[in-house]
């Protein structure tokens, strides 16, 4: 029996886009957080870190619209 590999699979986490990413920096660095990010990384941050700044993200994004 032929021993069939498997293609790879890809990562199922999506990239964000570079306006976005620097967009999470500066609203990281308006609230007092960026020392954290740069630190330990977006994986460091409470769930009330994290969405406070999705939450101003979301609020920034549908202002630029």
């Amino acid at each position: 029996m032929d021993a069939k590999i498997k293609p790879s699979k890809k990562s199922k986490v999506k990239k964000t886009p570079e306006h976005v990413e620097n967009l999470k920096l500066e609203i990281a660095e308006e609230i007092g957080l960026l020392e954290k990010v740069k630190n330990f990384g977006w994986a460091g941050l409470s769930a009330a870190e994290t969405g406070r700044i999705g939450g101003l993200l979301t609020k920034k994004l549908k202002g630029q619209k």
